[in-house]
Parts: C-alpha cells; structure tokens; sequence
C-alpha cells in the first residue's frame, strides 16, 4: 500500500471528523467484523474454494478490512510497513524455508 494511499484513507476519516469515533477496541471490532464480511462470501460453498463470480464482493470487503487496518494503525501510533516487516522476520524464523516448504502445519508441528 503506498503511502497516498494511506493518507487518502486518513483524509477520508479527517474530512468527516470521524477520528474521535476512532478507538483501538472499536476499530479492532471493525476489522473483525469486515473479515467477518468477507468470510461470508465463501459460506455454504461446499467445496467450492475458489474465487470466481466473488471477485467483486472479495475486493469490497478486503478493501473494508485493509481500510480499517490503517485507521487501527495510525489509533495505535504504529507504521504499518516496520510492523509488517517485523512480522515478516518473525515468520522466517518460525517457518524456516528448510521445514516449512510445501507443508501446512503449524510451526510448533514442524
């Protein structure tokens, strides 16, 4: 995500003073509830896994937890790119390449 972007997501918010309403407990609650959203796409499909004829609705509600995602950020005082590269760290070394190549399990399972 680019940094306009982001700052277009927060000028969104500003120019409608929503910011007060932004707490951490319910933009955490957002970000549930919009993955929720976007869970329901896939209920009751069975087997089917993929994403066609979704692809609207998966763009929607991805685009409403990524949005929520930035505002839980910027609550929180956080930079989204050093989180994610911190997590991306601790992943590698969770998951190294060696034991974790083309299996699923968790990595206490490995």
């Amino acid at each position: 995500m680019t940094e306009e972007t982001i700052k277009q997501i927060l000028k969104f918010r500003d120019d409608r003073d929503w910011k007060q309403f932004h707490n951490p407990k319910d933009l955490a609650i957002s970000i549930s509830l919009e993955a929720a959203e976007l869970l329901e796409v896939f209920q009751w499909s069975g087997t089917d896994v993929s994403n066609e004829g979704k692809q609207e609705k998966i763009k929607e509600e991805l685009a409403d937890v990524l949005n929520y995602c930035v505002l839980m950020a910027d609550a929180c005082g956080l930079d989204i790119d050093e989180i994610v590269q911190e997590k991306i760290k601790v992943n590698n070394e969770k998951y190294p390449v060696s034991k974790s190549k083309g299996k699923k399990e968790k990595y206490n399972k490995l």
